[in-house]
């Protein structure tokens, strides 16, 4: 009877782990920017859609991994930010609305402006602590990809000098 009682111990221990998944502290635009004034982080931001179908798959295949989620929790400001939105944001001097919230697919303001105008769902925006835009990724990324992408970020990889031509950073690197 003991090698039963192990047994079944051992399925709830595993099944515990298997269970226990991290999950990503999403933030709001605002609530970044304050948490911005007490701790400086890199802010990275997923621009997506209600109606967006790799939006969703994003969010299930690699944002639901623990990896992923411990990356976004622990070196950055994670924010969802809905493109099309009605929210009146308040940012740098600036009011962002969407003009014409009940119109389908009318964009939000500040996520034009974050996108640079290039409207592709998803899109991911990479901020530095001054909320100014590094990077804009676009498209599915899968973890493995997304895992390289935010571990650029978290090694400062992008304060870097950029590379000559003939691929040698210009200190020799």
């Amino acid at each position: 009877m003991k090698p039963f009682y192990i047994i079944i111990l051992g399925l709830l221990l595993l099944s515990a782990n298997v269970f226990s998944q991290e999950a990503i502290k999403w933030m709001s635009w605002e609530e970044a920017v304050k948490a911005g004034e007490k701790e400086t982080k890199l802010v990275f931001v997923d621009i997506y859609t209600s109606w967006c179908g790799w939006c969703k798959v994003m969010d299930n295949k690699t944002f639901s991994n623990n990896e992923i989620a411990k990356m976004l929790n622990e070196s950055f400001y994670p924010v969802k930010l809905n493109a099309e939105m009605a929210d009146t944001v308040q940012f740098n001097n600036y009011t962002f609305v969407n003009p014409n919230p009940q119109m389908r697919r009318s964009t939000h303001q500040l996520a034009a402006s974050l996108l640079d105008n290039q409207l592709s769902y998803p899109s991911f925006v990479m901020l530095n602590e001054k909320f100014q835009r590094l990077h804009i990724l676009k498209g599915f990324k899968d973890a493995k990809y997304m895992n390289e992408y935010l571990q650029f970020y978290i090694d400062g990889k992008h304060l870097l000098p950029p590379p000559d031509a003939s691929g040698q950073s210009e200190k020799g690197g």
